[in-house]
């Protein structure tokens, strides 16, 4: 049975087995309810035809409410399935071992008979630990999930308030014939420190909400506006060396989220740094064979743990942006690479841009 699930029903090796060894365990019951039967009739005829009536009943009840959940546990893991076919098969063998090549159990012999409930005890507890593991494990992943989602919402509302700003710039430069108009009026009334000050406040104006032009990219060019601003505030340098072209075949949510989670670790990680001389930031990005490269650097004090290849916040609840950038340039087929030496932390990005062969 088990060669002819593996060969000719094409099913893995470890299910075939623990499939066979479920099935016998299966016939136990309609077994019991078989001797139930020759007993009240007194016939081992009423056995055989009780036996074989239970069997089909069996079958129905196991294949339907049983079945489906029993094959998603095994093919879930290798441990849910080895845990799963340990049962029967060491019921097999002390069914076999004590009742047909031996009569021990039917001897009262205590090992005989203590050995199954010990084994049905073991298998028990250790399917608590193994299962309570597995739940664990899943609720980090949903967890984690959920947080990388978070991230992404943010990623996108973060994008649509620098389009906004960018729009108010646009309205802003539209209405500058209006400024014109204020200007020539105090102009005709020689009122030279008016017109100082209001050019003053205006061009302060222009400043909050102009995004600066480091590239033909709008959306790297408002996401790397704002981050300078930041660093300005944050008493941080940034350097700056982009060379994106207008359209990029990626998603601006992620490359916002890419973008923003990146530099806002370097400029807190630089702005943290005890000797002002060191707070400065690098990034970089360009598009290389295809490939978007991105480059950020620096400084830092203290130690970066590392676990998994990814940056570990000592803070709870942190260290979801990294999570997230590698997340997504595993999605398109390229990769993150974190590194910390001589107090100097480095992210690089690769991410392929070629679309996948159909």
């Amino acid at each position: 049975m088990i060669i002819f699930l593996t060969k000719f029903l094409k099913r893995p090796l470890l299910i075939s087995t623990v499939s066979v060894l479920s099935a016998y365990l299966c016939c136990q019951v309609p077994r019991w309810i078989g001797s139930i039967g020759g007993t009240i009739f007194r016939s081992s005829l009423a056995d055989h035809i009780t036996y074989i009536i239970a069997v089909f009943v069996a079958f129905y009840f196991f294949h339907k409410y049983v079945a489906n959940t029993l094959l998603q546990l095994m093919e879930k893991s290798t441990k849910s399935c080895v845990l799963l076919g340990a049962v029967p098969l060491f019921y097999y063998l002390f069914d076999y071992i004590t009742t047909i090549y031996t009569d021990l159990l039917y001897q009262g012999v205590s090992g005989a008979v203590q050995f199954m409930p010990s084994v049905f005890s073991i298998v028990y507890f250790v399917f608590i630990i193994i299962y309570y593991a597995e739940m664990q494990k899943q609720a980090f992943a949903h967890r984690e999930r959920d947080m990388l989602a978070a991230q992404l919402r943010g990623a996108h509302s973060e994008l649509a308030t620098l389009r906004q700003m960018q729009n108010m710039a646009a309205a802003y430069r539209h209405d500058m014939r209006h400024h014109f108009a204020i200007l020539h009026s105090m102009a005709s009334e020689g009122s030279i420190e008016k017109i100082k000050t209001y050019l003053n406040t205006a061009r302060s104006d222009i400043d909050e909400i102009t995004p600066l032009r480091f590239c033909e990219n709008e959306t790297v060019n408002l996401i790397l506006s704002t981050f300078m601003a930041k660093a300005k505030n944050a008493g941080v340098n940034m350097n700056v060396e982009a060379k994106l072209p207008g359209l990029i075949p990626l998603n601006d949510t992620e490359l916002c989220s890419l973008l923003s989670n990146g530099l806002e670790n370097a400029i807190f990680a630089a702005g943290s740094c005890l000797d002002p001389e060191r707070r400065t930031v690098t990034a970089k990005a360009t598009i290389h064979k295809g490939n978007l490269l991105i480059l950020i650097e620096n400084p830092y004090d203290g130690v970066v743990v590392f676990e998994g290849g990814l940056p570990q916040s000592s803070q709870k609840d942190h260290g979801f942006g990294t999570r997230s950038i590698a997340a997504i340039a595993e999605a398109h087929r390229g990769q993150a690479i974190f590194n910390a030496e001589d107090g100097v932390f480095t992210m690089k990005i690769m991410i392929s841009l070629r679309k996948l062969d159909v």
